[in-house]
């Protein structure tokens, strides 16, 4: 069965770096596009980045273009989100995402804290 298991969440200062790791199971990673969502406290998920197959095509949420970059490893069955420049408002639950047969699947998420 699908799965997706996030890493590489934890607490950093404004301003800091952090790199997100999704690793996926269970479908043919190569022909599916991926996702990163976030929701913050008290509010919606929403999309942060998502990557076409093979890495063709990317889409950024307005509040992180330019900082944050998707990017994807076939050979590890692995989608990655380096955050750079990170803001208090980039404090969020991170979950990976793919789209497959018509059903969503999630990973359990993986918290990021921005605060000094």
């Amino acid at each position: 069965q699908v799965q997706l298991v996030e890493s590489g969440g934890g607490l950093v200062q404004p301003g800091g770096s952090l790199r997100l790791s999704c690793a996926a199971s269970g479908f043919t990673f190569s022909i599916y596009a991926m996702s990163w969502y976030r929701q913050a406290p008290g509010k919606e998920r929403e999309l942060v980045a998502r990557i076409t197959t093979l890495g063709g095509s990317t889409n950024y949420a307005d509040s992180v273009k330019g900082r944050f970059t998707i990017s994807r490893d076939t050979s590890k069955n692995t989608v990655y989100l380096q955050m750079n420049s990170l803001k208090s408002e980039d404090t969020a639950v991170y979950y990976c995402n793919t789209h497959k047969n018509g059903m969503d699947y999630w990973g359990k998420g993986t918290l990021v804290t921005v605060s000094s």
